[in-house]
Order: C-alpha cells, then sequence, then structure tokens
C-alpha cells in the first residue's frame, strides 16, 4: 500500500469501534517482534493534560540529548503526528511500508485489531527500528484496558481525572479513576497530578495493592518560562519533571529549562495571530481551565466564540462555563460525523443560556470571516477534533481526522 491508501485501510477499522483489552495487542506486539531494548518507557494517563505533559516530558530528553520516541493521540491535522521519533513526525513511507505489513499480519485475526491497537503496535514497531532511548506513551481511553497498558513502564503519570467517555469508563469518578490508575504496575513509581477527593483515593488504593511508590505533585514550575499559555501549564511542567525524576533519568536544570521554553504543542491555548485562540478543550473541566486561561491572558475581554462540540460530550457543561467569556458565538458546520449539528447546538445554547447571541455558520471560513469583522479577540474551542480542522483550514491543508473517540 502507498500512504493514502495505507490511510484508508486504518480509518476503515473504525467499523470495529473500540474494544478495550490486550489480547491483540499483546498478540501484535509479540508477531511484529517488536523489542524496545533497554529503552525506558514513561507511561501517562489522566482527563486533562495527558498530551501536554507528554510533550514536555519529550522536550525536555531531547534537550539532553536523549533519542525519544512520543506516542500520543489523537492527532490535530496528520496521522503522522501520532508517532514521532526524537520530534520528527513518522515518514509516508514508513507509515506505509509499516501498515502493510500489519494488515498482512492481521487478515485473517479473530477478532480483528481496532484502529488503535493497531496505532499502537506501529509505533511500538517503529520505537524498536529507531533505536530509542526513552518512550513516552499516552493512553487513548482509560488505562487499565488501552492497548499502551501493555507495555512495561519505568514511571506510571496520572495527569487530574475528571468526567470523561463515561460510557466506556463508568459513571462515576471512582470508576473512572479505577480504568485510569490501571496503568499502575508492581513497584513501578508513581507520580500522580492534584486529585479530586474520590480519584486520589482510588490511586492511592492501586498504589497501596501494587507496592508502588505514590509521589502527589501540588506544586507549579516558576523557575523558567514554559513555552506553552496558562497557569495550569506550569503545574502539568511540574508533573512532568516529576516523573522524569521518579524514572530516575538524567536531566539538568538547563535542558529543562531549554525543552520547557521550546515546547511546540497545538491547539493547548494556541495563540494563531494576535487576536486568534486555537484550544481543544471538549469537557467542563477542560472548559473551565480555558476561562481561567482565557482571564490570564485578556483580562475581562470578552470572546467571539466559535464553538463545535462532540455530540457523546456535556454540551451544557462546557457552554455554561465558556459563556461568562463570550460576547457572541458562532456554530460552524464541520465535518466530523460525531459533531452535534449546529442547529441543535444553537437550540441548547438558546434554552439554557438565551442571552447569549448565537448564530449557525456553513463551515469555519464563514465562523472566522464573521468573526474578524467584530472587535473582540477570537476562540475556537470545544474539540480536539474541530481544533484540527481548524488548524488544517488556516494552513491551507486538508485535515485526516478519525471518527473514533481514541
Amino acid at each position: 500500500m502507498n500512504y493514502p491508501e495505507a490511510l484508508a485501510w486504518i480509518y476503515g477499522l473504525q467499523r470495529f469501534g473500540i474494544k478495550l483489552g490486550l489480547e491483540n495487542i499483546q498478540r501484535l506486539i509479540a508477531a511484529l517482534h517488536v523489542d524496545l531494548g533497554c529503552a525506558r518507557v514513561i507511561h501517562v494517563a489522566g482527563t486533562n493534560g495527558k498530551g501536554s505533559v507528554c510533550a514536555m516530558i519529550d522536550s525536555i530528553l531531547r534537550a539532553q540529548k536523549h533519542r525519544t520516541g512520543l506516542f500520543t493521540s489523537p492527532h490535530l491535522v496528520t496521522f503522522r503526528e501520532r508517532i514521532r521519533v526524537n520530534g520528527e513526525m513518522i515518514s509516508d513511507d514508513a507509515v506505509a511500508n509499516g501498515l502493510t505489513a500489519i494488515r498482512d499480519l492481521v487478515r485473517d485475526w479473530d477478532p480483528h485489531p481496532t484502529f488503535f491497537e493497531i496505532a499502537a503496535a506501529l509505533a511500538l514497531k517503529h520505537f524498536s527500528e529507531a533505536k530509542i532511548d526513552i518512550a513516552i506513551l499516552e493512553t487513548g481511553l482509560g488505562g487499565r484496558l488501552d492497548a499502551t497498558n501493555a507495555v512495561q513502564s519505568d514511571v506510571s503519570v496520572i495527569t487530574p481525572i475528571a468526567f470523561d467517555h463515561q460510557q466506556w469508563l463508568g459513571q462515576s469518578l471512582e470508576e473512572i479513576a479505577n480504568e485510569k490508575a490501571g496503568i499502575i504496575k508492581p513497584r513501578i513509581p508513581v507520580v500522580a497530578a492534584a486529585q479530586a477527593p474520590d480519584a486520589g483515593k482510588v490511586i492511592r488504593h492501586w498504589a497501596a495493592e501494587c507496592q508502588a511508590s505514590l509521589q502527589f505533585v501540588h506544586d507549579s514550575y516558576h523557575k523558567s518560562p514554559v513555552g506553552l499559555s496558562g497557569e495550569y501549564q506550569k503545574q502539568n511542567a511540574a508533573l512532568a519533571i516529576a516523573a522524569l525524576r521518579a524514572a530516575r533519568i538524567d536531566i539538568d536544570d538547563s535542558s529543562i529549562a531549554s525543552g520547557l521554553a521550546s515546547i511546540d504543542w497545538p491547539a493547548r491555548f494556541q495563540r494563531w495571530d494576535a487576536r486568534t485562540i486555537i484550544d481543544g478543550a471538549h469537557n467542563p473541566t477542560a472548559a473551565r481551565i480555558l476561562a481561567e486561561t482565557w482571564h490570564e491572558a485578556f483580562g475581562e475581554q470578552h470572546a467571539t466564540l466559535i464553538l463545535a462540540i462532540l455530540s457523546d460530550k456535556d454540551l451544557r457543561g462546557i457552554c455554561e462555563i465558556l459563556a461568562p467569556i463570550a460576547d457572541s458565538v458562532l456554530l460552524p458546520k464541520i465535518r466530523s460525523e460525531r459533531a452535534t449539528p449546529p442547529d441543535d447546538l444553537a437550540k441548547a445554547l438558546s434554552e439554557n443560556i438565551p442571552s447569549l447571541p448565537c448564530s449557525v455558520t456553513d463551515s469555519i471560513a464563514d465562523a472566522l470571516a464573521l468573526a474578524r469583522a467584530k472587535p473582540n479577540p477570537i476562540l475556537l474551542t470545544g474539540s480536539l477534533h474541530f481544533a484540527g480542522e481548524a488548524l488544517a483550514w488556516l494552513q491551507g491543508q486538508p485535515a485526516v481526522f478519525e471518527e473514533c473517540a481514541q
């Protein structure tokens, strides 16, 4: 398969949906002869901030001249973003060749591996061949039964846990935390962000059961600038540094400063231009952090809000939190089949926040044109799917974004 054919094949696997479990990924790892050698593994789970923490760890390590492999999800514009060695995205040819080999291998498997299982297997095989020193793996969904949990780690990192993906992870915070904390392994150190009491209790239980040392990180990092906006990113930076220390990886202060200053992680309060912000906040907790960061950056200025939210998210919760920072709302139609139809979102807004003017547009282009005609700063948010599509449009390139939750 060439690169477009390989992408068409892996996106076609979405018909298998999301199937949590480790059997297929363990079988894939064995069949592909994945061997990370002596590479250390940093495994990151949580609800919000996972990608930022992974990107910070990777940037610090590269500043220290370690050879890194970074696996994250979801991507924004191109599938290749998910798999990076030393900061470089996997090449078109490596994707095509790797997925061709995996397709031929799993053709007759029953059950057939899912999109995310194959993406994870491709990443691990790529890292194996690249002879990396350290792998940073972000969970796709949950943790206990996530494909990334098939790899033995050297430290387990848990970012703040909140409500999200309840249809797969459970309806209570305790149930969700139980899935996230499932990345904790026997006698492997655990580093966790400050947590809500129910989540913290679950993490403590898992750590005790596994005889794993546990450190909660409550401080923020203020020794040098962080290249991502917001006080919460300084908290993420402190967590990333604590994780590296817990894994006993050699880093010095200059590499920490250099790595954090140079980090590039789009759609996390990303300033596209002087008055346009792109952020992938997709649940109430992330929306609350976004609103706080907006106040840090713009004070009492209100935004022209361009909003698109997936249909399985807490629409009302997100909208109620963002409404106080908005002057008006534009609701574009986006490509994702999982997106709430703009008319439905407009109805929800008018019923719950009738004082906030909103209007539906046919496209992101139309929404941006209307927003730019207003004097307010502009905020595009509500989903990483939407953030990726907006970035692709602004960059003048097509976005290829899968419809699965991972």
